[in-house]
């Protein structure tokens, strides 16, 4: 599984880049400077279960089991493809080489008005920028795809990336609160954060909220 990963990492030419696959037409395939976020697919089982099977990213997203097998894996890409997963879920890959980094997805409140956003990156992948840039496409693309006023974030008080990740974005503190974890088998305690229609207009360039 490494070697596949490693030689999903090498550089190739244009002529050899993969192409995103179609995704659902509620969910458009969304380009950023270095990402491709698009549906999950088969492709991404093997590196999906070895990137997710790590307990420092589980036990920080709340609906994710650990141990992480290829089972769950594959098992997750049949059902984010079929629409039981959320209403918006993407892989998050790499522009260049096509690798798989992780996930994010938008899910819509009852109410309407608001969606909730989350996602997660293989732990090789921290500390570059890459979470940001995925959930500034992601944001961009639920203010202008869907008639909500603002979207909700949340991470868990220790989670000192995440929250500089949220507040990027121009994210602004709610309040606190628990959520389960199907990692720790019980709750935790979160932050919420929160960005409205208003204030992301304000920053869509996104020049102030880097």
């Amino acid at each position: 599984m490494q070697s596949e990963l490693l030689r999903e990492d090498r550089p190739r030419s244009p002529e050899e880049r993969p192409r995103p696959q179609r995704s659902r037409t509620d969910c458009p395939i969304l380009l950023s400077p270095r990402l491709v976020l698009r549906a999950p697919h088969e492709d991404d089982i093997d590196a999906l279960a070895h990137l997710a099977n790590n307990a420092n990213i589980a036990t920080m997203v709340s609906r994710m089991p650990h141990p992480y097998t290829v089972a769950d894996a594959a098992d997750f890409v049949r059902r984010t493809n079929a629409g039981t997963i959320g209403k918006c879920v993407y892989a998050i890959t790499k522009a260049d080489t096509g690798a798989f980094l992780g996930c994010c997805g938008v899910e819509p409140h009852e109410d309407g008005r608001t969606a909730e956003l989350g996602y997660w990156l293989g732990e090789p992948h921290w500390n570059k920028g890459y979470a940001t840039e995925a959930a500034q496409a992601l944001i961009d693309m639920a203010f202008r795809t869907r008639e909500i006023a603002q979207l909700d974030a949340r991470c868990r008080v220790m989670n000192v990336a995440s929250r500089r990740v949220i507040q990027k974005c121009g994210f602004q503190y709610q309040g606190g609160g628990m959520v389960g974890s199907l990692a720790l088998g019980g709750m935790v305690p979160v932050e919420w954060f929160r960005l409205d229609r208003k204030t992301w207009i304000s920053l869509r360039s996104w020049g102030g909220g880097r």
